[in-house]
C-alpha cells in the first residue's frame, strides 16, 4: 500500500495537539491499513508538526495553504449584527476562498463553551470561540482551549491578554441604555434614573448574567453606580432585584428585535449594540443611546481556539486576520472599540471617519475595567445570588 503525504496530513491532522499513546498510534496507523510493525517505518523516526502556538512560527502564506485544504471554519455565537460581524465573516470568507459556518448566532457565552465538550470529535464542532472575559477564564481553567499568540498579539494591551495565549481579548464596550423613544419619552442619563415609577415594565438585559457575557457586565455596571466596586457586584445584584420587586425590570432576554417592537424599550447593554441597532432602524425606530453619567463599566470579549478544532489552521487564520489591522479596523466599523486601538492609533491606522462614528471621548473618560481575579470573584457571587435574589 503507498501511503502519500496526504494520506497522513489527513489521518493525523486536528489530533497532534494531544500527545499519543502506542495505542492511539496503532489505531491510527490501522485506520490507514498499516500494521503496528509497520509503525518505525511509516513514520521514518520523523515527529508530526503541531499546528503552531505563534504566528511568528509559520508563515502567512503556508497558514493560508494549510487552512484552504481544510476547506473551512466552525465559529459559533457570532450575529451578523453584532459588532460588525456579518461583514467579518463576508470578508473572510472571500479573501481566503473557505466556507464558514456560524452555529447558534444567538447563543450565549456559556453555550459556546459548552459546545466545545459536547460536539468534541465532530466536524461541526466549533473551531474558535468569542466569549465573555469571566467564560474565557473558565474556559481555560476547564481545559477547552489551545493557546495560539497571533503575530500581532504583543501590541493587546496586556489586561485584555491570558499571558501564555489561551485566550486574547478583541473589542471592548461600555454599558448603556439603549431607550426606544417613541415608547420612552424622557430618556434615563443615569442608573438611578431607572427607579422611576414611570419605568414600569420597560428595563431589561441581553439575557441572564449567569450566561450572557453582556447581562454580567450590566449588573457589575450598576454596582458600580450603588455603592459597589469592582471587588463587589453585589450592590448590582440589589439593584436589579429591587427594580424586579418594583415591577421596572423585566426578565424577557432583549433582543433587537424585542428592542425595536416596545417589548423591552430601555435595554441596559453594551454600546456599540445599541449604537448599531439605532442605525440599523433608522426612520423606522427611534433610538436614543445614553452611556449612564455613573457606573461606567467598560469589558472586551476574547477570542480562543478550541482544543478540539477540526479545523486548527483555520482556527489560527481566523485570529491572524481578526488582529490584523484590517480585521480590527472592521470591529471599529461594528462601533466597539477593538483591541489594538492605541497601537494603532499611535501608527495614525485609524481613519477618522471611524473615529467620528463614537461617542465622544468624555463618555469614556471614567470607564473602568475589572481584572481577571475580579471577574472570577465576581462570576461565583452572581452564581451564589442572582437566582435567589433575581430569578428569571
Amino acid at each position: 500500500m503507498d501511503i502519500t503525504d496526504r494520506d497522513l496530513e489527513q489521518a493525523w491532522e486536528g489530533f497532534v495537539e494531544e500527545p499519543l499513546s502506542r495505542g492511539q498510534l496503532v489505531r491510527r496507523a490501522a485506520a490507514l491499513g498499516v500494521g503496528a510493525a509497520a509503525l518505525p517505518a511509516l513514520f521514518g523516526g520523523r515527529a508530526f508538526a503541531a499546528p503552531p502556538t505563534s504566528g511568528h512560527d509559520i508563515s502567512l502564506n503556508d497558514l493560508i495553504a494549510k487552512a484552504k485544504k481544510e476547506g473551512g471554519i466552525n465559529i459559533i455565537a457570532c450575529p451578523p449584527t453584532w459588532a460588525n460581524y456579518g461583514e467579518i465573516m463576508s470578508t473572510y470568507k472571500s479573501k481566503y476562498k473557505v466556507k464558514l459556518s456560524d452555529a447558534i448566532p444567538d447563543g450565549t457565552s456559556a453555550q459556546e463553551n459548552q459546545a466545545i465538550t459536547s460536539q468534541k470529535g465532530s466536524s461541526r464542532a466549533p473551531d474558535v470561540v468569542d466569549v465573555g472575559p469571566s467564560f474565557a477564564v473558565l474556559g481555560k481553567k476547564q481545559k477547552l482551549y489551545t493557546p495560539y499568540k497571533s503575530s500581532n498579539f504583543a501590541t493587546v494591551p496586556a489586561n485584555m491578554k491570558d499571558k501564555d495565549g489561551y485566550w486574547v481579548g478583541d473589542y471592548w464596550g461600555v454599558i448603556g441604555f439603549q431607550v426606544n423613544s417613541d415608547i420612552v419619552h424622557t430618556v434615563p442619563t443615569d442608573w438611578s434614573d431607572l427607579k422611576s415609577s414611570a419605568y414600569h415594565n420597560m428595563i431589561a438585559l441581553g439575557g441572564s448574567p449567569l450566561q450572557a457575557g453582556e447581562a454580567f457586565a450590566a449588573v457589575f455596571a450598576a454596582s458600580l453606580a450603588n455603592g459597589g466596586s469592582l471587588d463587589d457586584i453585589m450592590p448590582g445584584i440589589q439593584f436589579f432585584s429591587d427594580l424586579k420587586k418594583s415591577g421596572n425590570f423585566i426578565t424577557v432576554q432583549a433582543t433587537a428585535s424585542t428592542a425595536a417592537n416596545g417589548q423591552t424599550p430601555i435595554v441596559a447593554g453594551w454600546d456599540y449594540l445599541a449604537l448599531a441597532n439605532r442605525d440599523t432602524n433608522k426612520g423606522k425606530v427611534n433610538f436614543k443611546i445614553q452611556v449612564p453619567k455613573t457606573g461606567v463599566f467598560g469589558n472586551f470579549y476574547a477570542q480562543a481556539i478550541s482544543r478540539y478544532a477540526p479545523h486548527p489552521y483555520n482556527a489560527r487564520l481566523w485570529q491572524e486576520f481578526l488582529y490584523s489591522d484590517a480585521g480590527q479596523l472592521l470591529w471599529l466599523k461594528g462601533y466597539t472599540h477593538p483591541a489594538r486601538y492605541a497601537d494603532m492609533a499611535k501608527r495614525k491606522a485609524i481613519p477618522s471617519s471611524l473615529i467620528a462614528r463614537l461617542p465622544p471621548a468624555s463618555a469614556y473618560k471614567n470607564v473602568k475595567f475589572p481584572s481577571e481575579a475580579q471577574t472570577t470573584k465576581a462570576t461565583a457571587v452572581l452564581q451564589q445570588n442572582w437566582n435567589s435574589m433575581v430569578g428569571g
